[in-house]
Protein backbone atom coordinates (compact mmCIF):
# COMPACT_ATOMS: atom_id res chain seq x y z
CA UNK A 1 0.00 0.00 0.00
CA UNK A 2 1.61 3.19 -0.96
CA UNK A 3 1.00 6.65 0.95
CA UNK A 4 -1.68 8.62 -0.99
CA UNK A 5 -4.08 5.09 -0.21
CA UNK A 6 -2.94 4.72 3.43
CA UNK A 7 -3.86 8.53 3.62
CA UNK A 8 -7.15 8.15 1.68
CA UNK A 9 -7.84 5.26 3.81
CA UNK A 10 -7.57 7.13 7.14
CA UNK A 11 -9.52 10.48 5.51
CA UNK A 12 -12.61 7.84 4.87
CA UNK A 13 -12.47 6.03 8.01
CA UNK A 14 -12.59 9.17 10.02
CA UNK A 15 -15.15 10.42 7.57
CA UNK A 16 -17.20 7.63 8.27
CA UNK A 17 -16.99 7.34 11.84
CA UNK A 18 -18.00 11.04 12.33
CA UNK A 19 -21.53 10.53 10.16
CA UNK A 20 -22.40 6.91 11.84
CA UNK A 21 -22.03 8.80 15.34
CA UNK A 22 -23.89 12.13 13.46
CA UNK A 23 -26.28 9.46 12.39
CA UNK A 24 -26.92 7.91 15.39
CA UNK A 25 -27.41 10.90 17.66
CA UNK A 26 -30.22 11.88 15.03
CA UNK A 27 -32.11 8.89 14.65
CA UNK A 28 -32.44 8.41 19.04
CA UNK A 29 -32.14 11.97 19.88
CA UNK A 30 -29.84 11.14 22.43
CA UNK A 31 -26.18 10.31 22.82
CA UNK A 32 -23.43 9.59 25.14
CA UNK A 33 -20.72 12.52 25.46
CA UNK A 34 -18.27 10.67 23.65
CA UNK A 35 -20.47 9.58 21.05
CA UNK A 36 -21.49 13.40 20.46
CA UNK A 37 -17.71 14.69 20.74
CA UNK A 38 -16.93 11.90 18.10
CA UNK A 39 -19.59 13.42 15.43
CA UNK A 40 -17.89 16.80 16.07
CA UNK A 41 -14.98 15.19 14.87
CA UNK A 42 -12.43 13.85 17.39
CA UNK A 43 -11.49 10.54 16.94
CA UNK A 44 -12.12 8.19 20.03
CA UNK A 45 -9.18 9.06 22.07
CA UNK A 46 -9.38 12.55 22.00
CA UNK A 47 -13.17 12.02 22.44
CA UNK A 48 -12.77 10.34 25.37
CA UNK A 49 -10.53 12.98 26.90
CA UNK A 50 -12.99 15.86 26.02
CA UNK A 51 -15.83 13.38 26.88
CA UNK A 52 -14.40 13.10 30.68
CA UNK A 53 -13.97 17.26 30.79
CA UNK A 54 -17.40 17.79 29.72
CA UNK A 55 -18.61 15.33 32.18
CA UNK A 56 -17.02 16.99 35.10
CA UNK A 57 -18.71 20.40 33.63
CA UNK A 58 -22.11 18.77 33.36
CA UNK A 59 -22.81 19.81 36.97
CA UNK A 60 -21.92 23.09 36.90
CA UNK A 61 -24.01 23.83 34.29
CA UNK A 62 -26.77 21.74 36.17
CA UNK A 63 -27.30 19.12 33.05
CA UNK A 64 -28.44 15.59 34.46
CA UNK A 65 -29.02 13.59 30.98
CA UNK A 66 -30.55 10.35 30.77
CA UNK A 67 -29.47 7.25 32.09
CA UNK A 68 -29.00 4.41 29.92
CA UNK A 69 -26.86 1.45 29.41
CA UNK A 70 -24.26 0.82 26.90
CA UNK A 71 -23.50 -2.72 25.33
CA UNK A 72 -20.08 -2.65 23.83
CA UNK A 73 -18.31 -6.08 22.74
CA UNK A 74 -20.86 -8.06 24.73
CA UNK A 75 -20.96 -6.34 27.96
CA UNK A 76 -23.06 -3.82 29.56
CA UNK A 77 -22.55 -0.63 31.48
CA UNK A 78 -24.05 2.31 32.95
CA UNK A 79 -23.76 5.32 31.10
CA UNK A 80 -25.85 8.73 30.87
CA UNK A 81 -27.09 9.92 27.37
CA UNK A 82 -27.36 13.55 26.75
CA UNK A 83 -29.29 15.41 23.66
CA UNK A 84 -28.00 17.74 21.49
CA UNK A 85 -29.05 21.14 23.38
CA UNK A 86 -27.46 19.56 26.77
CA UNK A 87 -24.47 19.33 24.71
CA UNK A 88 -24.57 22.65 23.92
CA UNK A 89 -25.38 23.59 27.34
CA UNK A 90 -22.08 21.88 28.79
CA UNK A 91 -20.05 22.81 26.35
CA UNK A 92 -20.53 26.32 26.64
CA UNK A 93 -19.06 26.25 30.15
CA UNK A 94 -16.24 24.27 29.23
CA UNK A 95 -13.34 25.86 28.55
CA UNK A 96 -10.37 23.73 26.60
CA UNK A 97 -6.75 24.66 25.76
CA UNK A 98 -5.76 22.61 23.08
CA UNK A 99 -6.76 24.03 19.42
CA UNK A 100 -8.68 21.23 18.25
CA UNK A 101 -10.75 20.66 21.51
CA UNK A 102 -11.78 24.19 21.40
CA UNK A 103 -13.23 23.77 17.75
CA UNK A 104 -14.79 20.59 18.91
CA UNK A 105 -16.63 22.67 22.00
CA UNK A 106 -17.39 25.15 19.11
CA UNK A 107 -19.22 22.46 17.01
CA UNK A 108 -20.89 20.96 20.46
CA UNK A 109 -21.97 24.81 21.15
CA UNK A 110 -23.36 25.25 18.11
CA UNK A 111 -25.32 21.66 17.56
CA UNK A 112 -27.89 22.23 19.74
Amino acid sequence: MNDRARTARQIIKARTRTNRAAAKIHRQGVGTLATHCIAAGLGPREARTVANSLRKNAAKAHVTGTPSISYTHGHARQCTRYTPREVAAIAVVYRPRRADYKRCAARLALAA
